[in-house]
Order: C-alpha cells, then structure tokens, then sequence
C-alpha cells in the first residue's frame, strides 16, 4: 500500500533536492541493470562502430566526436533509469564517493561488462557481413580495440599507456563528480561529461586508442586479430586506478572549498 499523501507545501527548492541526477546514484533494480547492460552495448556499438568503420574517412576528430555525442544521448536516455555509468571505472567512482552501494556497484560492473562484450560481438556480425560483400575496406584487424607498443599508433610503451590511461580517467571520474554534486548543473550533466569524454579521446586516440572504460576495451579486445586480448589487462587496470586518483582530487577539492567558505570572516553588516 502506497503512504498517504503529505500535506506538507511543495516548494521549488524542496522539488530540486529530491530530482535525481541524471548521472548519481539511482537504484530501480532490473531495470537499472539492464539500462546499463543496453547503455554500454550501444556505446560499443556505435563508437566503436565509428573506429571500425569510418576511422580511416572520419579520423581522430570524427572517432572522439561520436563517443562523447552516443554518450550524452545515453545520460539522457537512460540516466534517470540507471544514471547511465555504462563505464565500470565510473561506478567504482560513485561507490568510493558513497554515492552507491558497493553491492549495486558490483551488479553494475557486471551488467557493463556483459554489455560490452554483446556490443562487440553484435559489430563482429556486422563486419562480417561487410567482409564477405566488401572484402572489408575498414579496420577489422585492430577493431576499435585499446593497445600500447606495435599496437598503438605512436608506439606507446606499456609504462605511459598505463598513465595516459590512469590520468584520463582521473579527469573523466573529477568531471562526472564534479559536475553530478549540488544542483549547480541540473540538466546539463550530459553535455558536460560528453564533452570532456571528446576531449580526452583526443588526446587518448593517438596513444592507445583511448579505453577510460573497461567494458569499452574487454568487449573489442576479444574480437580484435591483434595484441588487444593479452593487453587488455591495462585497460582495466589503469582505468580503475585512475578512478581512485579522481574520487581522491574530487575530495580533496571539495574539502579546500569548505574550509574557504568556512574560513570567510563574517560580514557584520549584512548580519545585521
């Protein structure tokens, strides 16, 4: 049985603290696991799809331009269902910021994962149709999988992919908490983390390809006919430790700004 209504007045200020965020923590169960799980299919899908596909024609721009537009079209498509993480590295974020429970967390990465990975598989089918009508005029070889040394396009060793990456994804994590905290930005989460997702595969493109995602990389790395596979293990590694180093600098702001406003001395005029 539903609570009987409150007769409580329903003021603007109070209705803007109980709107979720787009991107915080929202539990609804099944449907939260399978938004994720649809989310980062997609993400793989059409990203990824972008990479494999149209890398050649639509360059670094084209590939980081189409991960940050498919994902702001997930916040708001799915964000006030799951709050649309679709990154294992993100959850690990909201979990250590104590924006969620670790066991939801744990269900999510689970749900990203597998998304992932039928993401990937979902665009193996499609090149392989592409293949037997084409002979396949795009990059089936590397597919849109991360990578470092002969498999990265400016040969990047394993010591600095495994700190692009954790640096990345620290910036992503800052955003995404930064941007999800206080109703400052109600509304605009989406634009500003796909932004900052465009931005750091511009700089991530050239080095690995970019993974800030753990479920992004183990799904394409299966399929890829290169290292990926036996490299992957960075890419999940890196991305999660660079969600400790984000969910620490995102505290460690936080905590400055407090004692600032604390440290203000009172205006006594405007107190009287």
């Amino acid at each position: 049985m539903s609570a009987p209504p409150t007769t409580a007045p329903r003021t603007p200020h109070a209705a803007a603290q109980r709107r979720p965020s787009l991107i915080g923590h929202v539990e609804n169960g099944w449907a939260a696991l399978i938004a994720e799980f649809v989310g980062t299919a997609a993400l793989v899908f059409f990203a990824v799809g972008t990479a494999v596909y149209s890398g050649v024609t639509a360059g670094t721009v084209g590939i980081a331009l189409a991960f940050g537009f498919v994902l702001v079209a997930l916040v708001y498509a799915i964000g006030s269902v799951s709050g649309c993480h679709v990154n294992p590295a993100v959850t690990l974020g909201m979990v250590l910021a104590r924006r969620m429970n670790p066991i939801c967390g744990g269900l999510y990465a689970i749900a990203q994962f597998c998304g992932g990975i039928v993401g990937a598989l979902l665009l193996y089918w499609v090149s392989n149709t592409v293949l037997a009508r084409t002979g396949g005029p795009f990059n089936r070889k590397s597919f849109g999988a991360n990578g470092y040394g002969s498999d990265s396009d400016l040969h990047i060793s394993v010591g600095g992919a495994f700190l692009v990456e954790i640096i990345l994804t620290a910036l992503l994590i800052i955003v995404v908490l930064g941007v999800t905290h206080g109703p400052g930005v109600k509304g605009l989460e989406g634009v500003a983390i796909g932004t900052a997702l465009t931005a750091i595969h511009l700089v991530g493109i050239p080095l690995t390809g970019t993974s800030v995602n753990p479920a992004r990389s183990l799904g394409p790395a299966i399929f890829a006919e290169t290292n990926a596979l036996s490299q992957v293990w960075l890419f999940i590694v890196a991305p999660l430790c660079g969600a400790v180093l984000g969910v620490l600098v995102h505290t460690a702001l936080r905590g400055y700004k407090r004692s600032v406003v604390e440290s203000k001395p009172v205006d006594r005029a405007s107190a009287e």
